[in-house]
C-alpha cells in the first residue's frame, strides 16, 4: 500500500492553509493567530507517529521543521517550486490525491461526482461546503487551527451521504 507510512503507529490528521508568516492573513482571518500559536495548536494534536497532511499554502517553510509527525504536502496555489518542499516534507504531491475509492484530497475545491468526497482548503470565506454536499473545507481558521483526525471524520459520518460508484453509474 502506497500510504502505509501514514498509519505507522499513529493517526492521520488533515490541515490546510497555515500561511505561516503571511502578514496578509491578519486581515483575511477573523480569528487570526501567529505562527508560534498555530504551531503549538498543531503539535498539541500531532504525535511523533502521527501523519499530518497539509492541503497547501504553507508559507514560511521553516515553521514546518517545528511540527511533529510524518508530514505530507498536497501543494496549493501559493506553493511554488516543488523540489524545495522535499527538504521539509516526507511526501509532496503537486496535485489532487485519491486516498481511497471515496476520498479525494486537494488544495482547491473540486466539483466532483456524488460518489467521492473532496477534502480541501483554499476557501477563506467561511463556507464549509460548496456547490454540493461532497466538499469539506479544512482551512486553518475554519477548524480553530487544530488538525482534524481523518478517523474521527469517518467515524462521525463523513462518508454516510456518499453513494457507491456502482449505484451512481448503474
Amino acid at each position: 500500500n502506497c500510504f502505509q507510512h501514514w498509519i505507522h503507529g499513529g493517526q492521520i490528521y488533515l490541515y490546510s492553509d497555515p500561511h505561516f508568516s503571511d502578514d496578509e492573513m491578519k486581515y483575511l482571518r477573523h480569528n487570526y493567530i501567529g505562527d508560534e500559536e498555530q504551531i503549538k495548536r498543531i503539535n498539541q494534536k500531532i504525535g511523533k507517529y502521527d501523519t499530518i497532511i497539509f492541503l497547501g499554502d504553507i508559507g514560511n517553510l521553516e515553521c514546518i521543521k517545528k511540527i511533529r509527525g510524518y508530514k505530507v504536502l498536497i501543494m496549493g496555489n501559493h506553493d511554488t517550486g516543488e523540489t524545495k518542499y522535499h527538504e521539509y516534507f516526507d511526501e509532496v504531491y503537486s496535485g489532487p490525491l485519491m486516498i481511497s475509492k471515496k476520498i479525494l484530497l486537494s488544495h482547491e475545491p473540486i466539483n466532483i461526482p456524488d460518489f467521492i468526497i473532496n477534502i480541501h482548503g483554499h476557501d477563506h470565506t467561511g463556507i464549509e461546503k460548496i456547490d454540493n454536499k461532497n466538499n469539506l473545507n479544512l482551512c486553518a481558521e475554519h477548524i480553530d487551527y487544530t488538525p482534524v483526525s481523518l478517523k474521527e471524520l469517518i467515524k462521525n459520518g463523513l462518508l454516510s451521504n456518499i453513494t457507491d460508484i456502482h449505484r451512481t453509474t448503474s
